[in-house]
């Protein structure tokens, strides 16, 4: 009892507690117990979701995968209306995904607000999805239930569909640095050394800016969603640097021989809340510039292009050919894309393109127009038109 009534010895404390799948448990001591001045403890958490800790914390957390993690918890509450919680040096998962860092957690008004460090050594994207209001895809909830058969995604579109769930972002604030050395994220290219600083401030999120590796180059920049405004509001500037052609495509053989490289940029703004939406009615400018790559139907056949498979087809036949360079410079009005320029020149041919895509409709109305270079013959002799919506790019 006197170690209960001194507000300078610390207070054991210990405690497992359960709640469905739950768990949260913890070793350490309070300070000033009876007035409840501090706390220092070895906490542990594990469970099905991290929005399952409502129930034990009272913080609101976005839905996840599974999830479990360790470190030391320091909490002072000598201050009633702006308490602070200090998670350091913790470790875990989310998922398949391994997470490190120190968090710290201030309550308060206007809203409270989550700050800190975290790092990665191998993240899965999927894991992180829930923590700007998207489908995490495996192991959540939400992702069972569209293996049911709630499926958003409209039929024969291609852009993605989802929903951000905005409302969730006025819940709290954040300042968090990330860094990941490896990203996993369901395709073919491992992106790296992702580092990006995130804010969020009253449903305005910022990643500010954001860098990672792509191909043996580079993409940095900055996006901006304003989930305060109705609808959202998005915008992104982004460049991509020295991504190689043969990183770009490692299991197309034939792209090993290349030493092309490609870097571009992008300025696109929208309204929207899923990211076909934002790019339906989007306003901006795309560029891009290849050098040193090859071509060839087997190429368009190996990725699953028909469009481009029937193209190069009609115009080099069935040969591989060298593609010097490619430049595009394509303005984005209203949701649809217009090139000002769009040329590749090849060993046989220079060949422009023109014409329209509508991220709107998901349509494309394009015009190929080939030029022969000196005595090679180019069976074409006449422009070719293509008028297909985007999921025909792909076979069968």
């Amino acid at each position: 009892m006197l170690a209960l009534r001194s507000a300078s010895a610390p207070f054991p404390l210990q405690g497992d507690f359960h709640s469905g799948n739950t768990r949260v448990a913890f070793s350490g001591t309070v300070s000033d117990p009876l007035n409840v001045g501090g706390i220092d403890l070895r906490l542990k958490f594990a469970g099905d979701s991290l929005r399952d800790l409502y129930d034990l914390t009272g913080v609101l957390l976005p839905e996840t995968p599974s999830f479990s993690t360790d470190g030391r918890l320091r909490a002072d509450f000598t201050q009633k209306n702006r308490m602070r919680f200090n998670y350091q040096n913790f470790n875990g998962r989310i998922g398949d995904s391994d997470i490190h860092g120190s968090l710290t957690y201030t309550t308060g008004k206007p809203r409270p607000k989550l700050s800190g460090d975290m790092e990665s050594k191998q993240l899965r994207l999927a894991d992180l999805g829930p923590l700007i209001g998207v489908d995490s895809g495996k192991g959540t909830k939400k992702s069972a239930s569209r293996q049911a058969g709630d499926r958003p995604q409209p039929a024969g579109k291609v852009l993605p569909a989802d929903r951000f769930e905005t409302d969730k972002w006025q819940v709290m604030d954040a300042d968090v640095r990330f860094k990941g050395r490896r990203i996993e994220h369901g395709g073919t290219l491992p992106i790296s050394d992702l580092s990006t600083h995130v804010i969020l401030e009253d449903g305005d999120l910022r990643l500010q800016p954001v860098r990672f590796g792509l191909a043996n180059g580079s993409i940095a920049g900055s996006v901006h969603l304003q989930g305060d405004k109705k609808p959202l509001q998005g915008e992104a500037n982004l460049q991509a640097r020295r991504l190689k052609l043969k990183a770009l495509m490692p299991n197309v053989e034939m792209m090993q021989k290349t030493l092309g490289e490609m870097n571009g940029d992008v300025q696109l703004r929208g309204s929207g809340n899923s990211v076909a939406a934002l790019l339906g009615n989007s306003n901006g400018n795309l560029k891009l510039l290849m050098n040193d790559g090859l071509i060839s139907r087997n190429l368009m056949e190996i990725l699953g292009l028909n469009v481009g498979n029937y193209l190069i087809g009609q115009i080099f036949g069935d040969e591989e050919v060298r593609v010097n360079c490619a430049a595009a410079n394509i303005d984005v009005t209203n949701g649809v894309a217009r090139p000002q320029i769009f040329a590749f020149d090849t060993e046989n041919a220079l060949i422009n393109v023109t014409g329209t895509a509508s991220f709107a409709s998901e349509q494309l109305d394009l015009t190929i127009d080939p030029e022969s270079k000196g005595f090679r013959v180019i069976t074409l002799r006449s422009p070719l038109y293509v008028r297909a919506p985007l999921n025909r790019r792909r076979r069968g």
